[in-house]
């Protein structure tokens, strides 16, 4: 399994900081959090800087800016620049040489069947759009599957296969947020899955624990082959670096 590291855990800190890390800890993969200072607009103009990528053997995968933007917002305005947004993630990862980039499917703000529907086809319609974009400049799309709650798209493995399907993009499979199902198994068993998140939580709540540190059943990493370890504190990324090793061995 190759394992690397969520650079939420170094928010704030430079490019190169993440990379020497990386290097120095000995993890294959980063994925880059492009929220705040890693905005992929303001990363692409001028785009100063961004040839230090070349300079390191780390596959470098990143995460779409998600706050206050949604794919499945009711608004029309909301839903086209949540597109321009995923759109320049894609050719922030064409400049870098990204392998894939991870989105979330959205979200409502009113708990209500017929919302959720009309949500689901207009969050459907926005990110098959995006992987449209995606397979012309040749990048993995990668659709998150989210916590166990009534408002979050993909909160199941059934619904998160049904958009992986209608999008006909790959999928990123969040075991902490598989946890929260009561079924992560499930999550196991979908198709076109292209790389994991790892937390630990206690089943109920998205806590970003260190692994081991929750109710997540660490067997079910077995079946990952490419794991970002998603946490808020390096520290703990170091742990349950530890604890990927010890599991391999």
């Amino acid at each position: 399994m190759k394992i690397g590291f969520s650079t939420l855990a170094l928010f704030m800190r430079s490019f190169e900081e993440f990379l020497d890390r990386a290097t120095e800890d000995g993890f294959n993969l980063i994925e880059i959090l492009c929220e705040g200072p890693y905005w992929p607009r303001n990363m692409l103009n001028p785009g100063e800087g961004l040839e230090i990528f070349s300079s390191y053997d780390i596959d470098v995968f990143l995460h779409t800016p998600t706050i206050d933007l949604n794919p499945a917002s009711l608004n029309p305005g909301i839903r086209k620049e949540t597109l321009r947004q995923l759109n320049e993630t894609l050719d922030l990862a064409v400049k870098i040489g990204a392998k894939a980039i991870t989105t979330h499917p959205g979200l409502i703000h009113r708990l209500e069947d017929r919302v959720r529907n009309m949500a689901k086809y207009y969050s459907i319609e926005t990110l098959t759009e995006a992987n449209k974009y995606a397979e012309d400049v040749g990048i993995i799309f990668s659709v998150e599957n989210m916590p166990n709650r009534y408002a979050y798209f993909c909160n199941t493995a059934q619904e998160h296969a049904y958009f992986l399907d209608k999008c006909n993009c790959h999928g990123t499979i969040d075991l902490g947020h598989a946890n929260t199902t009561g079924d992560p198994v499930s999550f196991l068993k979908l198709e076109n899955i292209y790389y994991y998140h790892l937390s630990d939580n206690n089943g109920d709540k998205d806590q970003h624990l260190a692994l081991g540190q929750g109710t997540l059943d660490l067997k079910l990493i077995d079946a990952v082959d490419r794991g970002i370890i998603e946490l808020n504190n390096y520290d703990d990324v170091l742990k349950s670096r530890d604890v990927l090793i010890d599991l391999s061995q």
